[in-house]
């Protein structure tokens, strides 16, 4: 390893083993007992916004770009600790000793003129409310799913939960490799942000960006109604809704409120239908391109690494799915936030700051200032806002009454707040997973999406639950709740039932458990025909190898 570089042969040593080493070290001449600083984390909470920090692989020593990097050197593996990586770790300082001829130090060399300080890497504030955050991740113990909170003002992350989730300080210090396996084989797959790798079908939390779409696009107006009795009964198919009753989507805002399928799936296919784009394929390249400005189809840029996109299909999409061969009746799913379409956590909250902010948004992010410097040159993508459309205001207005309407009279009672505008949309996403080479129907996923006050938003939410059933069950207490809890810093005694009931409940689903043995199952058994293939093709090319070396000798040689 080189006389001028330490190799870490055992770190974290108890103050036993540090005494006791300390009266032998005469016995190990080379090595030597030296203090170093490691990352601890103070609280449980935010595990995966945090991230972990492991030693730098062999194989990044080896690239130029981590030159600055020693064998024994952390960094960060996941989480802001990557992400800011540069930032958190400094620059190493080097302080020449001189060493008698036991290779004990002695005293700075040249009394340290040569020696250079070391610069500490700076530190980070967040916007994320730890309060709100532990509240939010107590809510959602046992139970399989996602909250992200965004201030619409800022694009600044109140909370950002995936469950289950971890304590951090797992993974550091001796055992992290032990409790990294453990974490990794773990089926509800607590090292997995669903936050912003959780790609799920919005459901009706879809419904009102598709309002506003098909409002923007012209094809109806606010006063659109549609005569549900029920169902849609088109394209050969019923699509079915909640509601019966004469009325329930008279207009667009009614519609919202009792969320009407059969409302939504017909102005999709007004909307991509629509003359003024001429074909199909064109109209839906142009809702297509309505979501994309919403943040749909592509990561939001939030300053975690790894996130995902989500599924947004386009015409070539369903060309290639359908062979050229598709019409509106394809997609009529989509309408209701189903079908070809799935959304992460992040992009559902932000969304949410777009219709709050009537037409802008700030990208999500968690870091709201560098060393004390909320300006540092880093975080100014943050700080820059991005309309979406021009809707104007009026439209936004519509849509956002509508939402409250979910709340005051419609499908989301559970979020009433005292004195508080309350906006906000439930959603049931059917769900259905592959057991034993069967399609299984589980229980729905929950989804809520909301923001408050309406009339000057300080906090946009969205919450799946996975496997739990109804929207306004389980997703919309949740959303409820911290909501309260954010803008009064308490809980009405009238609400605390809600918060009983989600602490008691375990929704994990069992079947997680054996869909995942079948995986892993599956996966074994895929990893056991490779090794196979591996050693038959070996098996055959030695044997080819042998009879080529044989034909040689035999001409070589004359051999028979």
């Amino acid at each position: 390893n080189g006389p001028r570089r330490k190799s870490v042969m055992i770190e974290q040593l108890t103050p036993e083993q540090t005494a006791r080493l300390q009266e032998n070290m005469y016995a190990f001449p080379g090595f030597e007992l030296s203090e170093r600083y490691i990352r601890t984390y103070p609280d449980p909470h935010a595990a995966l916004v945090l991230g972990y920090i492991g030693e730098i692989s062999p194989s990044k020593l080896k690239d130029p770009k981590y030159s600055s990097y020693r064998q024994g050197d952390y960094m960060g593996i996941n989480g802001l600790e990557f992400t800011y990586e540069d930032v958190l770790r400094g620059q190493r300082g080097i302080h020449f000793l001189e060493r008698d001829n036991f290779n004990r130090p002695t005293e700075p060399y040249r009394k340290g003129a040569l020696d250079t300080p070391a610069i500490a890497g700076k530190s980070l504030e967040l916007h994320l409310d730890a309060e709100l955050q532990a509240y939010g991740e107590q809510l959602m113990a046992n139970k399989i799913g996602s909250v992200v909170a965004i201030d619409p003002k800022t694009g600044g992350i109140l909370a950002m939960i995936s469950s289950p989730s971890y304590d951090p300080n797992l993974l550091r210090g001796r055992h992290r490799s032990k409790n990294f396996a453990r974490l990794d084989q773990d089926a509800t797959k607590p090292l997995y942000n669903r936050a912003i790798k959780g790609e799920y079908q919005p459901g009706s939390t879809l419904k009102p960006m598709t309002a506003l779409v098909a409002l923007d696009a012209g094809v109806i107006s606010p006063s659109f109604g549609f005569p549900c009795s029920g169902g849609y009964y088109n394209c050969g198919r019923r699509i079915g809704c909640t509601h019966t009753n004469a009325g329930h989507a008279a207009n667009l805002r009614v519609a919202l409120a009792n969320s009407c399928n059969a409302y939504f799936v017909h102005i999709l296919r007004m909307m991509v239908d629509a003359k003024k784009y001429s074909s199909v394929k064109k109209g839906v390249q142009r809702w297509h391109d309505y979501y994309s400005d919403f943040g749909f189809g592509h990561p939001t840029g939030v300053d975690l690494p790894y996130e995902k996109g989500g599924l947004l299909p386009d015409s070539s999409f369903y060309n290639k799915m359908y062979r050229g061969n598709w019409n509106s009746c394809n997609m009529l799913f989509v309408g209701m936030g189903q079908g070809e379409v799935a959304l992460t956590p992040v992009q559902l909250a932000n969304a949410m700051c777009i219709i709050a902010n009537k037409g802008y948004y700030y990208t999500p992010h968690l870091v709201k200032s560098i060393g004390g410097n909320a300006k540092d040159t880093i975080l100014k993508k943050y700080q820059v806002r991005h309309k979406v459309t021009n809707i104007p205001d009026t439209v936004y207005n519509i849509v956002a009454l509508g939402m409250q309407d979910v709340v005051e009279r419609g499908t989301g009672r559970v979020a009433m707040l005292p004195g508080v505008n309350v906006c906000a949309k439930t959603g049931t996403v059917e769900n259905k997973a592959i057991v034993d080479g069967q399609v299984v129907k589980m229980k729905d996923h929950s989804v809520f999406v909301a923001f408050a006050p309406r009339e000057d938003p300080k906090i946009a939410i969205a919450v799946i639950v996975e496997n739990a059933g109804f929207g306004a069950t389980w997703a919309g207490p949740v959303a409820s709740l911290m909501m309260e809890k954010y803008l009064t810093d308490s809980i009405a005694t009238n609400r605390k039932h809600l918060e009983t009931r989600l602490y008691n409940a375990n929704l994990i689903n069992p079947y997680v458990y054996t869909i995942d043995a079948a995986q892993r199952l599956k996966d074994r058994l895929r990893w056991e025909r490779s090794v196979e293939r591996s050693r038959m093709s070996d098996s055959l090319r030695r044997v080819d190898d042998s009879i080529r070396i044989n034909r040689w000798i035999k001409k070589t040689y004359g051999v028979k």
